[in-house]
């Protein structure tokens, strides 16, 4: 072929780079946001103060805001930054879109902007890292198509023909995530932005952490895995260094994740060959997560001197190890007796910071800082900041873990320490809360740290961008069509799939399939493994009304509702939770961590003058409390009105309401409240607060954990 022809057959494109850097941008805008807001309710755990009396501001609702804004905001804009950028330099060719990349990157802003809005005001699901309500997971779903298609029509006009392992790793994200959020989500409005989730109790349970572990498998680590793979290599300017290793850690991580959800379920109700399951699968990640650790560090060997010397690499090297370090603890917490000692304790807050600061925030740092002088066209503004950023948030980081490792062991040997007669040594649960207040002052001032190099970041970036020539000339480039590119038939078996997208995609998703469907379709077509009870009770129409304002102020963030079958907890709790009390729960309220007690059995342990005193000033009962007080449930008044709905939506989902339940929903709400009142006004409560919030809430909290607590009607007849 002479040269004449060849350049007659190449090709001249440019890639859509203002995609990309609109969501550098996003990314460093949210990433302050997400970091601010960690750091305040980091400083509200060691002093409750700072929740400053106001319903925007509590713990419980800015919990998950934070939580939202770092994965879907910060990390989220993060990965489609990164992917874009990347995308379209493996695959030579420009995005198929520019339009549908800009209707993925203003429907994502809006999403992120709805939930700035909702979550503060108490607007939530209620399930951890999907707490959006039903209008914004359907934007959530549509927006995620959005750029799915894009992607895929992308793949279809490539001038490579292989495609590259980062590719992969994109593809098995894109596929998986969609479907996880649609499964979890599926629920029936009761109205705008309120929904009822179509599972239950511990069928709910399985489906949110399915989707709660394979979202962080899925959104935050398998994009980032495929970041890795293209930017470390293009950093260090070396291929990656195992080609082979890359083909087993890809196949077998995303097979083997999909099973592990389970592992955060462990002592519950769930049945025990789910658990083993997850238990299993859990263990098994160490070989292919520590496969990906190794390729991407050594792909850096025998150039440790670069990686000391030059921060894009110190940030890689250091995102890779500690994606070693936490894929190493995560399966280490599912071993049942460290998940005995660990689970609800800080130390899981530890780990999840270990692999979302260390992993994600360190490799955005380095993939932000070596595209942005190749985007804007300059030089990086100062070297000496980014070194600056990179210790103030490593020092930062280690205050962080260490802090919440020893609070976490703390709290988990305080809960099960038992003296020589069988009793527990710490009988009051806020004595192990007064011991690890140090380590919250510690915590916060370590966030503070990696807050301060984020904002070094956006300075860094922003005198690079300001120091670009103004005149940006797209930059124009030549590649052979993709009928012209030849097949590679010497690679082996998997060279030949590499060349086959759209089988890729099928084989990918069918990987992920296996698992969650020989884990999840039993438990959810079939109520076998609960053995039902006659005495469980669907809740009453008051008491839906205030288990609403206990999913709105966000209470499942500091408080279980699951009595494990350990010592400690039948010693401190009571009667051990059993599958058939949550038929009803929707969503389920077992939480992730104990900053309060487990209110399980808190149903007519105390007298409903303790609840009205203690929701309105917790150190009135409890002096060393760190609970946010909640002035607002004294004033708000229950929506009566929306009951009837409520309980309708409620009925149509299985729970056995009959018509008079329905239609005298707000009569039978407001009878029941008058009876709470009539006990409290002896206390000196004013009669005048039978229709407010905190009513509700009272009849909600003394229902929890009595129905179970009467004897069975058989039992008492074969007594007597």
């Amino acid at each position: 072929m002479t040269t004449e022809t060849n350049s007659q057959d190449f090709e001249t494109f440019s890639y859509d780079d203002k995609l990309t850097k609109m969501f550098v941008i996003a990314t460093l805008i949210w990433g302050a946001v997400a970091l601010f807001l960690g750091v305040w309710i980091a400083f509200e755990l060691a002093s409750y103060k700072l929740n400053l009396d106001l319903p925007w501001f509590t713990f419980g609702r800015l919990r998950p805001l934070h939580t939202n804004a770092a994965i879907f905001a910060f990390i989220g804009n993060a990965i489609f930054a990164g992917v874009y950028y990347s995308t379209q330099r493996l695959l030579k060719t420009r995005l198929a879109s520019d339009l549908l990349g800009r209707i993925h990157f203003w429907g994502w802003q809006l999403i992120i902007v709805g939930a700035a809005i909702t979550l503060p005001l108490g607007i939530s699901s209620a399930k951890e890292y999907a707490e959006l309500e039903w209008p914004l997971d359907i934007l959530v779903a549509a927006i995620w198509v959005t750029f799915g298609i894009n992607f895929f029509l992308t793949i279809q006009k490539r001038r490579e023909r292989h495609i590259y392992v980062a590719i992969w790793f994109y593809i098995a994200t894109i596929i998986t995530v969609a479907v996880l959020y649609v499964v979890n989500n599926l629920a029936i409005p009761v109205s705008f932005m309120k929904s009822y989730s179509v599972f239950a109790g511990v069928q709910d349970a399985l489906v949110q952490w399915w989707y709660g572990h394979n979202a962080v498998a899925f959104f935050l680590t398998t994009p980032f895995l495929g970041l890795m793979y293209y930017f470390i290599p293009k950093a260090i300017n070396r291929p990656v260094y195992s080609y082979r290793l890359s083909i087993i850690h890809f196949w077998s991580l995303i097979f083997v994740y999909i099973w592990a959800g389970p592992h955060h379920l462990l002592y519950s109700t769930l049945p025990e060959w789910v658990q083993t399951l997850g238990v299993g699968f859990s263990i098994a990640l160490w070989a292919p997560s520590w496969g990906g650790m190794i390729n991407g560090l050594l792909t850096l060997r025998g150039a440790w001197d670069r990686v000391r010397r030059e921060p894009i690499l110190k940030f890689m090297a250091t995102a890779v190890t500690f994606y070693g370090m936490s894929t190493f603890e995560g399966p280490l917490l599912s071993i049942k007796s460290v998940n005995s000692l660990a689970h609800f304790t800080d130390w899981i807050v530890g780990h999840v910071h270990s692999g979302t600061i260390g992993w994600n925030y360190m490799l955005t740092s380095g993939m932000i800082y070596f595209m942005v002088p190749k985007l804007w066209n300059t030089k990086l503004y100062s070297e000496r900041l980014a070194n600056i950023q990179f210790w103030s948030s490593t020092i930062g980081l280690l205050f962080y873990i260490v802090s919440m490792w020893a609070a976490g062991i703390t709290q988990g040997l305080m809960w099960r320490a038992i003296d020589d007669t069988g009793k527990l040594v710490y009988k009051d649960f806020v004595e192990t809360v007064d011991k690890i207040i140090p380590m919250y002052w510690l915590r916060a001032f370590g966030g503070t740290l990696v807050l301060i190099g984020f904002l070094i970041l956006i300075y860094n970036v922003y005198k690079t961008i300001k120091n670009a020539p103004k005149d940006q000339v797209e930059e124009k480039f030549k590649a052979l069509p993709l009928s012209a590119v030849p097949l590679d038939t010497h690679g082996g078996r998997h060279r030949k799939l590499e060349g086959l997208p759209l089988l890729f995609s099928v084989l990918a998703f069918l990987a992920i399939l296996v698992g969650s469907v020989i884990e999840l379709v039993p438990s959810l077509v079939s109520n076998q493994f609960i053995v039902m009870d006659a005495r469980v009770k669907p809740y009453s129409a008051l008491e839906v009304a205030g288990r609403d304002v206990y999913v709105r102020e966000g209470c499942y963030t500091c408080h279980s509702q699951l009595v494990r079958p350990l010592i400690e907890d039948k010693l401190r709790y009571g009667r051990v939770s059993e599958a058939a009390e949550y038929v009803y729960d929707r969503p389920f309220q077992w939480g992730s961590r104990r900053i309060g007690p487990d209110l399980h059995r808190i149903g007519k342990k105390y007298g409903n003058i303790w609840h009205y005193r203690h929701m309105l000033n917790p150190r009135e009962i409890t002096p060393l409390s760190i609970m946010p007080n909640y002035p607002w449930l004294y004033k708000n008044k229950v929506k009566f009105e929306v009951l009837t709905k409520k309980l309708s939506v409620l009925a149509a989902l299985g729970a056995p309401y009959s018509e008079e339940e329905l239609k005298q929903a707000p009569a039978m709400a407001k009878a029941q409240a008058k009876l709470i009142i009539d006990e409290l006004i002896a206390d000196g409560v004013p009669e005048k607060m039978v229709n407010k919030e905190i009513i509700a809430l009272i009849a909600y909290l003394q229902r929890l954990g009595v129905d179970m607590a009467e004897e069975k009607k058989d039992e008492v007849t074969s007594t007597k």
